[in-house]
């Protein structure tokens, strides 16, 4: 299909303003279509899942509709979680950004509502928000439909699976016969068909080819595991890919509390998300995960949805979805935004045709891989380290330590390979008992590293030279890792360095926990010290 310039849709320079500022040129197709028909003011029905463009397929000719002169409420979108309206009504502002006095608010379950209602009553041109929470504020008669013009049901096959179908039908009996109602849907299930067929009138279908909605730039591999060996592969493919950001998905909420906590206590950063969780601590796993604090994500698929991120580069179903959409869904969260993704199964057994079924549907390869062996992991690391080496090679002056490692030559019969070779296993994590290693897992094995008995010491490059007090020291790491601080051991600041020592049960945590933390704003490197 030819690309459409978004300056060829006659849009407000405004708008084109905003568009350009967010980095966007050519529309995507759903984009392409969906525009024209929005702004031409009839019924729409969009077959699209999230990372097709869809918020901007529908959001750029509402805003262009949108009076800013006018306080009233004159769009209503309904998105089906809390999650994905504060995504949607973040993406119109920013969109709308230019637009001078085009107020946009999303509403949700979980926020304070007499805040929302203080809101409301400045008046707010355009609404995003979740059924439960719309439907509230139509009783109280905070949110008055009278002059809204637009309608919005994005990802309506989400919302008709939560069970959100009689409130959507009582919301739509408020707003005006004389409406355009637009429906996005990455599915059409047969209630969906009916919501349109009752609600629409003369409505124009635009689809995006199934070929667009399984996303052709993911790699898909399965592995063939057995249940007890699954955490084990799982920290495995993690070690060997060495993933920006993953996403892990099981099909139990207590699945998803148990792998967790065993990939916590093997020195990973992850953090899992399900249903059951109260919405701060929902919020707080999913701030942890936008910053990276948190590299791995694991989650059931009610509490995924509506999540959009673009940093994800591994999905893995350590579970396979019971439904072939989910399969979709979920390995939809990586490859985004023009970049490539993985997505990784693992199957057992008679599970393999459940697998050759999700095939069938996508229209899709998903290739057979072997598990990578101990020694691949560890070739791996070792490509990885050589490159961080010849980064240092380049950029930095070695010539103290030049100086230092022929000095060591000279004084015994090592030679510079030997030493070489010595700094990569130990690197590497290879070494015998009594030294401090990284194992494959990501926990540390410690030896004697210099510390009082039952605590090991830490080193962390940063020091006095950089106006860092003993205070910022204990209070990132208590704060970080969650330990109390008053376990926190000796704090022995030199000019460019600090030794700190932590309880040993504890060493892991606080590891994993400052792995990308800043003090004081600076990047910090941590990591056992050597004997004294």
């Amino acid at each position: 299909m030819e690309t459409v310039r978004f300056d060829e849709l006659g849009l407000m320079p405004q708008i084109l303003r905003g568009i350009e500022e967010m980095g966007f040129e050519e529309t995507t197709p759903i984009q392409a279509q969906a525009i024209p028909m929005v702004m031409s003011g009839i019924d729409v029905i969009g077959q699209a899942q999230t990372g097709t463009g869809k918020t901007a397929a529908f959001g750029i000719p509402l805003l262009q509709k949108t009076d800013p002169s006018y306080k009233k409420t004159q769009a209503l979108i309904l998105s089906p979680t809390r999650e994905l309206a504060i995504q949607v009504a973040e993406e119109l502002r920013n969109l709308g950004k230019y637009l001078h006095g085009v107020k946009i608010l999303p509403v949700y379950g979980g926020q304070d509502i007499t805040k929302q209602i203080r809101s409301l009553k400045g008046g707010v041109q355009v609404i995003v928000g979740t059924p439960g929470r719309i439907m509230d504020h139509l009783r109280r008669k905070t949110i008055r439909c009278e002059d809204v013009h637009t309608i919005v049901l994005d990802e309506a096959d989400e919302m008709l699976n939560m069970g959100f179908r009689e409130d959507i039908e009582t919301i739509l009996e408020y707003i005006p016969q004389e409406r355009q109602t637009v429906l996005f849907s990455a599915t059409m299930p047969k209630p969906i068909l009916e919501i349109t067929k009752k609600y629409q009138h003369d409505a124009v279908t635009i689809k995006v080819v199934k070929k667009e909605l399984t996303v052709s730039n993911i790699e898909q591999y399965y592995f063939d595991v057995k249940r007890k060996d699954k955490t084990d592969v799982l920290s495995r493919l993690l070690d060997y890919y060495n993933p920006k950001g993953s996403i892990v998905f099981c099909n139990t909420k207590r699945m998803v509390d148990e792998l967790a906590r065993e990939l916590t206590l093997r020195g990973y950063f992850a953090e899992g998300l399900h249903g059951d969780m109260k919405q701060a601590q929902r919020d707080r796993v999913m701030a942890n995960f936008r910053k990276g604090k948190t590299d791995i994500l694991i989650a059931t698929d009610v509490a995924a949805r509506g999540l959009d991120i673009d940093d994800v580069e591994a999905v893995f179903n350590y579970d396979i979805p019971q439904d072939d959409e989910y399969y979709v869904h979920r390995i939809g969260r990586t490859g985004r935004a023009g970049r490539t993704g993985k997505a990784f199964s693992f199957v057992k057994g008679k599970e393999v045709y459940k697998l050759k079924d999700i095939m069938r549907y996508c229209k899709t390869k998903i290739y057979a891989q072997p598990i990578p062996s101990s020694a691949d992991v560890a070739q791996i690391k070792a490509e990885k380290i050589m490159d961080n080496i010849a980064t240092i090679i380049e950029e930095e002056d070695l010539r103290s330590m030049i100086n230092f490692i022929e000095k060591q030559i000279n004084e015994s019969d090592y030679t510079a390979m030997d030493i070489a070779a010595a700094f990569l296993k130990q690197e590497l994590g290879e070494t015998g008992s009594g030294t401090t290693g990284y194992k494959a897992g990501g926990s540390y094995s410690f030896g004697d590293t210099g510390a009082e008995e039952g605590m090991v010491r830490l080193f962390i490059n940063i020091g006095k030279k950089q106006k860092i007090k003993t205070g910022d020291i204990l209070g990132a790491v208590a704060g970080e890792s969650g330990i109390p601080g008053d376990v926190v051991g000796a704090i022995d600041m030199y000019d460019k360095f600090t030794f700190v020592e932590v309880p040993q049960e504890h060493a892991n945590q606080v590891l994993a926990s400052m792995k990308r933390v800043k003090i004081k704003g600076k990047d910090i490197h941590i990591e056992p010290a050597n004997s004294r």
